[in-house]
């Protein structure tokens, strides 16, 4: 399997993280500026204001991300038929299907529980420099709450990731793959003030058990799915 996966990342270059560290730094850029320009009106009560707000955007980012990625690294060669190639390779297509789905799952959750890490660190370093731009303290209880929200978040998020590829397989499209995850950002970004839909824990499991069983029947079918 992890021959299979090496196979795969060679073979697709990764080329667009590139737009992943742009994306990293356009959430920091932006959070950034949000804080600094909040300072005297005290928008950010605290550091959990913060981070919930990393939090959000790195999760809506990175599901898109995951949609582009499962494009590249499946719908695209649907598409293309270069995946009969693949076929004709002696390995059984299910641990060829499973390769890539966990590329995109590893992606997904990695890319999501670093981006969020250190984006956080990087403004808790800014607001140590601008003591008065968020009120109240940084305490160790709220970074290790913050840790653990990290992870449960990124864990969730790999599994919603995986939900465009239903939409994707059905016509072989990649704009239905990239829409299928914008709306789900919708969805899961959606909310008034502090509360947001992705922050239900119900809501999460479902979705991230909803994408696990999609790559399940991916994975399952591929022996007597059509290719053409």
């Amino acid at each position: 399997m992890l021959k299979l996966m090496r196979l795969e990342l060679r073979k697709s270059k990764f080329t667009f993280l590139r737009s992943v560290l742009i994306a990293d730094l356009a959430i920091l850029g932006f959070m950034i500026l949000l804080i600094l320009t909040g300072m005297d009106e005290g928008d950010f009560e605290s550091y959990d204001n913060v981070f919930q707000g990393v939090s959000v955007l790195v999760k809506a980012t990175y599901i898109i991300f995951a949609s582009v990625l499962l494009s590249k690294l499946v719908i695209d060669e649907y598409k293309s038929n270069t995946i009969t190639v693949l076929f004709m390779y002696p390995v059984p297509r299910k641990m060829l299907m499973a390769a890539k789905l966990i590329i995109v799952f590893l992606f997904t959750f990695f890319g999501i529980l670093l981006s969020d890490v250190v984006i956080s660190s990087i403004l808790a370093g800014v607001t140590y420099v601008f003591p008065d731009a968020i009120q109240g303290s940084l305490t160790r209880e709220l970074i290790v709450s913050n840790l653990l929200r990290a992870g449960t978040d990124a864990l969730y998020a790999a599994g919603i990731g995986l939900i465009p590829l239903f939409f994707g397989m059905r016509r072989k499209s990649v704009p239905a793959t990239i829409v299928s995850a914008v709306l789900i950002v919708m969805v899961i970004s959606s909310g008034f003030g502090e509360f947001r839909m992705g922050n239900l824990l119900g809501i999460s499991v479902t979705l991230a058990l909803a994408g696990a069983f999609i790559a399940y029947l991916s994975i399952r079918n591929i022996e007597h799915q059509d290719v053409g």
